[in-house]
């Protein structure tokens, strides 16, 4: 046998279960799986999920992970009340709202989530889902669509919106049986802004008209304008994360990360360009689904992984 260390210069580590904590570039052999395998960079990137059963655009409503997910309003061009649950691979059709709606805010988890505000004619009405079931509960103060929202089923967030004939600042908190006005304003009257975080800390960005790149923080008491998107956001653009890790994708080509200072530019685009989507995840696993155009909405679902070390196996062909 030809020995290759004097060229290659050192032999391949042979393990019967890969390394605890490899370091980058390592490579080894398992010897119990029979695989070559190594530690390598992983770039950001969009893969295709399963299609919705209810195509849908015009912001739908969004709660969950990225394999827990749920869907609901919408319009398709109507506003639709359809709801639907998906497992990281396929949507199921669960029970709907009770009020069809478009343009609607929401928060929560596949099991726990919340619905409020929207349009068909601006609403106030506010909906909660247990994981069987939508119930109407009480309504926001001032009715508004387009509007921001982030948190729990029982202490969410509603923040701006639009209501005829502007923008509203008007920021509301919800305790899980009621709205509650608070002193505190958005900076600006926007709609079709979107946010992520928990009501005591989040971050509202964009928003019309124009589009805009404009960024607040929110620390439960007081929004703070903090440094600007990189790209001017108008459509509701999707979104995931906390107020110090997450992610914006849509309404523009490219997708931004902000780590609680700053956003940066991700080198991943979505495949299906569009806007008034819904979203939901982590800032490092998302899922983006559907949104306009066309006006009927699409069924398209998209999954973000963000760039990562990770072990994978390595193959001559």
């Amino acid at each position: 046998m030809v020995a290759y260390t004097g060229i290659q210069g050192q032999n391949i580590l042979i393990v019967s279960s890969d390394p605890a904590n490899p370091t980058e570039g390592q490579i080894w052999y398992n010897s119990t799986s029979n695989l070559l395998k190594g530690y390598q960079f992983v770039a950001a990137a969009w893969a295709s999920g399963g299609n919705l059963n209810t195509a849908r655009g015009f912001t739908p409503g969004n709660a969950g992970t990225q394999t827990a997910a749920l869907a609901f309003g919408g319009a398709n061009p109507a506003p639709t009340a359809a709801s639907e649950s998906y497992n990281g691979t396929s949507w199921t059709n669960t029970p709907s709202l009770n009020t069809a709606r478009k343009y609607l805010a929401s928060c929560g988890t596949q099991t726990s989530a919340l619905g409020f505000g929207g349009n068909s004619v601006p609403q106030n009405a506010t909906e909660s889902w247990n994981g069987s079931s939508w119930t109407s509960v009480n309504s926001l103060n001032q009715q508004r669509f387009a509007l921001g929202g982030f948190g729990i089923q029982t202490a969410a967030l509603a923040f701006a919106g639009f209501s005829a004939p502007a923008g509203r600042t008007d920021v509301e908190s919800w305790n899980g049986t009621s709205w509650t006005t608070l002193p505190a304003t958005y900076p600006a009257g926007k709609a079709d802004l979107n946010g992520f975080g928990i009501q005591t800390a989040g971050i509202g960005f964009g928003g019309t008209a124009p589009p805009t790149t404009d960024t607040n923080s929110w620390n439960g008491s007081v929004w703070t304008n903090v440094n600007s998107l990189n790209s001017g956001r108008g459509g509701h653009a999707g979104a995931s994360g906390t107020q110090t890790a997450g992610l914006v994708f849509g309404n523009t080509s490219a997708t931004e990360s902000w780590n609680g200072t700053s956003w940066t530019t991700v080198p991943a685009s979505l495949a299906t360009a569009r806007s008034y989507l819904g979203g939901c995840g982590t800032q490092t696993t998302a899922l983006a689904f559907g949104g306009n155009p066309p006006a009927a909405g699409t069924s398209s679902t998209e999954e973000f992984t963000g760039a990562a070390l990770v072990i994978r196996t390595i193959t001559t062909s």
